[in-house]
């Protein structure tokens, strides 16, 4: 969040230069913080990418261990 010129002027008139400047930087900085916690789009696409991929991977296993079984069936039943 950048402040307008009128809202630093605001403050710095309300709360004198220093103070002003001292909020003014706490606020920046969160806003900083808080923009690195947002997800953009393509992380919600790298994360659905993966999760495709991890059930993928189960259902893969899931199919390779039924085959498994089956053919133990067959061979010992």
């Amino acid at each position: 969040m950048t402040l307008l010129f009128d809202d630093t002027k605001k403050l710095e008139k309300a709360l004198g230069e220093e103070a002003a400047s001292v909020l003014i930087g706490i606020l920046e900085k969160q806003n900083e913080e808080a923009k690195q916690e947002l997800a953009t789009k393509q992380d919600l696409r790298e994360l659905e990418l993966r999760l495709k991929h991890d059930l993928t991977v189960r259902m893969g296993a899931l199919l390779a261990a039924t085959v498994a079984v089956i053919a133990a069936l067959k061979v010992f039943g």
